[in-house]
């Protein structure tokens, strides 16, 4: 039997992913949305807003999630990305005779070079090089739509970085920027809290449940690790696994747990998940984890590579929340709106840092999986 606590800690399973898209109010609604309780004191401590302000900020985001379909068609194959911009979504174009069909719909709009294929392009250039291995000096690159180029990340006085560095410039539009952030796993050895255990021993932290199971790290367990709950009781194994390259996982759970549509609120109550629409740069996103419960951020890019010591994996959002050990696989959501799991990072809760999520359609998709809504 497992406890009501334990209980909590499935209903962890639904959480969050992301993609360059849009997540802001492109025109001020008159309605507001339906704002989860348990994100408000996390939003209000970690971006430094008022109650009021959270409830503001999540119907602007909402608002532009529903708006940058049409925003995005009306540019074509001049679209160029997209991001928040104090509430108001921004999109980028190659073709200025496109801005006034984008600008229409009531987004902002900005005439740059390079399109979002070109960018990505690039970046699938990049990762096809990182193949063959990529330097240490070098911890990750990613799409930036704001500054209309891919970042490559490399470590002050790295000397093994060059090479790699010239041929991500002769795939497009690169920008070198050096980063003191040395990413790593965020899956812990056993300690307390809300968590699943992988053969014992390790410790990941749930991300969202579907139907048969809940899906979490790919770096958390193998196919066919043995998992049990935070209570230690037989909870199911891994029916699928993929690290590195990707970083997702699909656990297989047995009849004692039944999955629930709820990511684990830590004190706050629970967030029940709506759906999977993906936020865009600029969004609000918060995380549950079974070290450090809830944190919030924001999203700074999608579709980046991280250079782990493990392997490199790549199709990761990049956000400005914390994480620790025990946090991999845990739930990531915008609104009530799922995103992703955990990957990892670098930094803490204490000094801040930078994580990572593994968008969760993508695992859905691999799986054939349907997440719980309710």
């Amino acid at each position: 039997m497992r406890s009501s606590s334990t209980r909590r800690v499935l209903a962890a399973a639904v959480g969050a992913a992301g993609i360059v898209g849009l997540v802001a109010a492109v025109v001020p609604s008159t309605a507001t949305a339906a704002v989860p309780e348990a994100l408000i004191p996390a939003l209000q401590r970690d971006l430094g807003l008022t109650a009021e302000q959270v409830q503001q900020r999540l119907t602007q985001e909402s608002d532009a999630r529903g708006a940058l379909p049409a925003a995005k068609s009306a540019a074509g194959t001049a679209f160029a990305g997209s991001w928040l911009d104090q509430g108001r979504l921004v999109v980028a174009v190659t073709d200025g005779s496109r801005a006034d069909a984008v600008r229409a719909g009531g987004a902002q709009t900005t005439v740059v070079a390079h399109s979002a294929d070109s960018l990505d392009a690039t970046k699938a250039a990049i990762d096809e090089r990182a193949e063959a291995g990529a330097p240490s000096g070098v911890t990750g690159w990613y799409v930036d739509v704001r500054s209309n180029s891919v970042v490559l990340n490399v470590r002050p006085g790295a000397t093994d970085t060059q090479s790699f560095v010239d041929a991500a410039k002769a795939a497009g539009p690169v920008r070198v920027v050096e980063s003191s952030e040395a990413p790593r796993l965020f899956a812990g050895s056993v300690v307390g809290g809300n968590a699943y255990y992988i053969n014992g021993s390790s410790r990941c932290s749930v991300g969202f449940s579907v139907q048969g199971g809940f899906v979490s790290a790919g770096h958390c367990g193998t196919t066919g690790s043995s998992v049990t709950g935070a209570d230690r009781s037989a909870m199911g194994t891994f029916g699928g696994s993929s690290f590195p390259g990707n970083d997702y996982s699909y656990v297989e759970t047995n009849s004692s747990w039944t999955p629930t549509p709820a990511v684990n609120g830590y004190g706050n109550g629970d967030v029940t998940v709506g759906g999977s629409s993906e936020a865009g740069v600029g969004a609000s996103v918060c995380r549950s984890g079974s070290t450090t419960g809830w944190h919030c951020g924001t999203v700074q890019a999608t579709n980046s590579s991280v250079n782990y010591p493990q392997g490199t994996v790549s199709g990761l959002t990049r956000t400005n929340a914390c994480a620790e050990p025990g946090d991999s696989g845990g739930s990531w959501v915008s609104g009530d709106q799922a995103q992703g799991v955990t990957s990892g990072g670098s930094g803490d809760c204490t000094s801040g840092g930078t994580t990572y999520f593994q968008p969760v359609n993508e695992i859905l998709s691999v799986y054939g999986l349907s997440l719980l809504t309710g």
